[in-house]
């Protein structure tokens, strides 16, 4: 579902991404996990289409980044550390707007859905600005997962959220992988992504070092893994 192979990305003179192969089949759920400034917001951004890379390799449900980058959004959602919402319409007015842009044909139910589902219902009708920033980062989940996409990215999602907001993620991750989504996903709560990952892939010095399925860890918490796999 995803393949990269010898991703490079460089700002200026400075590499960020020394290398990088990468590939994560259907259904797996990958968290990648690093160091600040390790290069994992910018390594999911190019697999959004949001940075080119340097030089290397993309693909994502078959299509090539970033020649392809309009079909691979068709196929992708992200949430990133931009709620990426507009706070002069309403929640509900967000998510109809989104819905054309993915070519959503009968939205409506799939709308209610999602607002049952990010717990956002009782504020559908409420503009955008006056949410918390948990209650966006809700609603840019909804939107994340609103065309059912067959790749989820997530960038830190737990950022900001309150304990309910957390849990409520901690639903939608599970669901979204349960129906055979792949799921990548960066972080720095070890304890909740030892519970939701099916592999776990350290990013340091530019390049993915490690990688480990869960069934692999054996005994060992992810913490002392992931010590190890940075040396510290």
């Amino acid at each position: 579902m995803i393949e990269v192979k010898g991703l490079v990305k460089k700002f200026g003179i400075k590499p960020v991404l020394r290398g990088v192969n990468f590939f994560a089949q259907p259904g797996e759920f990958v968290v990648l996990l690093g160091p600040n400034g390790a290069g994992k917001t910018t390594f999911l951004r190019i697999l959004s289409s949001l940075s080119r890379p340097t030089t290397g390799l993309v693909t994502i449900a078959g299509h090539k980044l970033p020649a392809e980058s309009a079909a691979v959004r068709q196929n992708l959602g992200v949430v990133s550390h931009m709620p990426l919402l507009y706070g002069d319409l309403t929640a509900e007015e967000n998510l109809r707007f989104y819905s054309r842009l993915y070519n959503i044909n009968d939205a409506n139910p799939r709308i209610t859905e999602v607002f049952e589902l990010v717990g956002l219902s009782h504020r559908k009708r409420d503009l955008v600005r006056t949410f918390s920033r948990g209650m966006q980062q809700r609603l840019a989940i909804g939107r994340a997962i609103l065309h059912d996409p067959e790749v989820v990215l997530f960038d830190e999602p737990y950022t900001g959220l309150d304990q309910d907001a957390s849990e409520m993620l901690d639903r939608v991750l599970r669901d979204v992988a349960a129906v055979g989504r792949t799921v990548v996903m960066t972080s720095h709560d070890l304890a909740r992504a030892e519970e939701l990952g099916t592999r776990f892939d350290v990013l340091n010095r530019g390049i993915i070092e490690n990688s480990i399925q869960r069934s692999e860890l054996a005994g060992r918490n992810l913490l002392t893994y992931y010590k190890q796999a940075i040396g510290g």
